[in-house]
């Protein structure tokens, strides 16, 4: 049984690795957050140790890397293995550094980071401190992107394949006050929502030849990605405008769609298990490191930076629809 930590267990996202922690038959021994919403700790590990006040958390592990927590429990003697990130994007890189000379390894939500650099400092820190990082690169995991993977490779070596990449996901207003709306802190809406995809599709396509952007904006960012297998027009929204019509018909608020060729790849199904399977395959020593994560952190940071050359060229037919005002004028 290992010891785990957990920052940010207030987000949306902690539930997942608190159930991956709980399911792979593991510990939860301490959580931080500024928040204290975190009632949903009790459905796992409700003698788990909880800060709100970062001082706190950071004395609890240093006893922990020491051994000198003592847990009338039997649980959590010992000291931390650890320590997985959830906390917003901007901020993962010092919490990965904490976790590292806490002593333990690391396993940090997506974006790993914002931008390529800190992949090649947290390499440095990795080498200080004999531990290692580790990213959630779930789509990885995914059956049917497996079998996409497989099938690329068995198929014709000069075949340049074209992909239309949508996935919009509607965000009302609170969006934009926090700090997911915030470019400097979230990377925008492509590091912020799209960075699995961009993972999965060097993973299974290869390396990036071109890195043309259409159109961005505060909700919205469409481009062509060039890689050494694929053309990939992506277009990708928190935008509820932008929906399809036949999904705002059937009360949808997300649509998510990859056609290859004009066949539709479905891999929609089978989401909310991939973080166990991720948490299974670290435990086991196969899990995706800082170097698993650079191609798509290089791609959503060189979007960030492009610009734009408006619509021009091969585009995503979505890019066409007119673009929307900032909610708060900004």
């Amino acid at each position: 049984m290992k010891n785990f930590a957990l920052i940010g267990a207030a987000g949306y996202i902690a539930p997942r690795h608190m159930k991956a922690i709980s399911e792979t038959q593991n510990s939860l021994c301490a959580a931080y957050d500024n928040f204290d919403s975190v009632g949903i700790i009790d459905s796992f590990f409700p003698n788990c140790s909880f800060f709100t006040q970062y001082e706190l958390f950071e004395r609890h592990i240093t006893k922990m890397k020491n051994n000198d927590i003592i847990d009338k429990n039997g649980k959590c003697s010992g000291k931390l293995d650890y320590v997985s990130i959830c906390t917003p994007n901007y901020l993962h890189d010092a919490h990965i550094r904490f976790g590292l000379r806490s002593g333990a390894d690391v396993i940090c939500e997506k974006p790993l980071v914002l931008n390529p650099w800190n992949i090649d400092a947290l390499s440095k820190v990795e080498s200080e401190t004999g531990k290692k990082v580790y990213n959630i690169l779930q789509l990885r995991l995914h059956k049917a992107i497996i079998d996409l993977k497989n099938r690329i490779e068995r198929g014709p070596k000069d075949k340049i394949y074209d992909i239309d990449l949508t996935y919009i996901t509607s965000r009302g207003n609170w969006y934009y006050t926090s700090w997911k709306g915030d470019i400097h802190k979230s990377g925008g809406v492509a590091t912020n929502i799209g960075v699995h995809f961009y993972d999965m599709l060097s993973w299974v396509f290869g390396s990036v030849k071109e890195n043309i952007v259409h159109i961005a904006s505060h909700d919205r960012v469409a481009g062509m990605l060039k890689l050494e297998k694929a053309n990939v027009r992506y277009f990708l929204s928190i935008d509820y405008d932008t929906l399809p019509v036949e999904a705002k018909e059937m009360g949808k608020r997300t649509y998510r769609s990859l056609l290859m060729e004009g066949e539709e790849i479905e891999f929609s199904d089978g989401f909310t298990e991939l973080h166990t399977e991720s948490y299974k395959e670290i435990l086991n020593g196969n899990g995706f490191g800082l170097e698993e994560a650079r191609a798509s952190i290089q791609i959503v940071h060189d979007i960030r930076h492009a610009n734009p050359i408006g619509l021009k060229g091969d585009y995503h037919p979505y890019a066409k629809q007119p673009l929307s005002k900032h909610p708060f004028g900004w």
